[in-house]
C-alpha cells in the first residue's frame, strides 16, 4: 500500500501524528528500502553505497541516498555536493539532487563547517536519523539507498528499528581480517531479523594498467566462501580502481565517465544482481492466483 500524500491521515494532520507515524507515512512512499553495512571501516562501503545508488538511478529509478555515517560522512565530496540543505515552506528538509532521479541527504549537508566534529551519543544519533526519514521531502521513491558506518553500533541498529523491513547489503574485502568483521554484521542482521540480500566483495583485485595481469591486493575469492559458509548469497565482486579514488577527489563518480572499464562492468553486475534478488523476492511474496 502506498501513502496517498493528498488524503494520508498522517499526512494531512502530522501535528497530531507521533514521529513512528510519520516515518510509517513517508517510508510507504519508498518501494525498496536497502542498508550498506560493513563490520569493519576501510572496506569502500560508501563507495559502493555511492556506486549502487547512481546506477540504479541511471537506469532511471529514482533513487534516495541516506548518508548516516554521523561521525565520517564523506557521500557529498563524492558527489561534488556543496552547500546547506534548503529547508521549503511547509518546513521539510529539500535533499540535494544530483540527477532528476537521484536525491542525497548528508548530516555534512546540514552544517556551516564541513570539518565539524560530531560528538554524539546513541539518542543523539537516533533522533537525527529519525529526522532524516520524517522531516526530508523524499517524495515517491523506488529505492532508498542508507549508508551506515562500519560495525554495529546505534545507527544500523536504528535503522533496524525505524525501517524493519529494509534489507541488508553488506560489503567486504577479501582478506581475513575484514571477512572476520564482516561475520559479525552478519549475525547482527540475524539477530535484530534484517532481511540480508547479500554480500559484495570490493577491491577485490587491481588490473595492472601496464600488463593488464591480475593483482590480488587483498588476497582473492574470501568474499565468495564468507557467503557460502554464512549461507547468504553474494552479489558479485568489485575491483579496486585508482580512477575511483580520483573520481571521489574531484566529486565526479568514474561511473559518469566515457568508456568501459572492469570497475564499470562490475558494478553494473552488482546492480543488476540486486535487482534480480528483489525480483524473486517479489515474486516468492506474491499470492497464488484462485481459479
Amino acid at each position: 500500500m502506498k501513502c496517498d500524500q493528498k488524503s494520508c491521515a498522517s499526512c494531512a494532520s502530522s501535528d497530531k501524528k507521533s514521529k513512528e507515524e510519520l516515518i510509517r507515512c513517508k517510508l510507504m512512499r519508498i518501494t525498496h528500502k536497502l542498508i550498506v553495512m560493513s563490520g569493519k571501516g576501510g572496506v569502500g562501503k560508501s563507495s559502493v553505497a555511492t556506486y549502487l545508488s547512481l546506477a540504479l538511478s541511471q537506469r532511471g529509478y529514482r533513487v534516495g541516498l541516506m548518508d548516516i555515517d554521523l561521525h565520517g560522512p564523506s557521500i557529498p565530496k563524492m558527489f561534488g555536493l556543496h552547500g546547506i540543505l534548503n529547508i521549503s515552506k511547509q518546513n521539510e528538509i529539500m535533499p540535494h539532487e544530483y540527477n532528476p532521479n537521484l536525491k542525497v541527504v548528508s548530516i555534512e549537508s546540514m552544517l556551516d563547517e564541513a570539518d565539524s566534529a560530531i560528538i554524539w551519543r546513541g539518542p543523539l544519533k537516533h533522533g537525527v536519523i529519525q529526522q532524516f526519514l520524517r522531516d526530508c521531502n523524499w517524495g515517491d521513491l523506488d529505492f532508498l539507498v542508507v549508508d551506515s558506518p562500519p560495525g554495529t553500533g546505534d545507527e544500523p541498529l536504528s535503522i533496524a528499528r525505524l525501517i524493519p523491513e529494509a534489507k541488508a547489503v553488506i560489503v567486504t574485502t577479501p582478506q581475513e581480517v575484514a571477512l572476520s568483521d564482516v561475520r559479525k554484521s552478519i549475525n547482527f542482521c540475524r539477530k535484530v531479523d534484517l532481511e540480508i540480500i547479500g554480500l559484495v566483495e570490493n577491491m577485490a583485485g587491481l588490473s595492472c594498467p601496464h600488463c593488464g595481469e591480475f593483482i590480488p591486493i587483498f588476497s582473492a575469492g574470501g568474499g565468495r566462501r564468507t557467503s557460502e559458509k554464512m549461507k547468504i548469497p553474494f552479489l558479485g565482486s568489485i575491483p579496486f580502481d585508482p580512477k575511483v579514488v580520483e573520481g571521489g577527489d574531484r566529486g565526479r563518480p568514474v561511473l559518469e565517465d566515457e568508456g568501459d572499464s572492469a570497475f564499470k562492468e562490475a558494478v553494473n553486475e552488482f546492480a543488476d544482481s540486486i535487482l534480480s534478488k528483489l525480483k524473486k523476492t517479489e515474486t516468492a511474496k506474491e499470492p497464488e492466483t484462485v481459479h
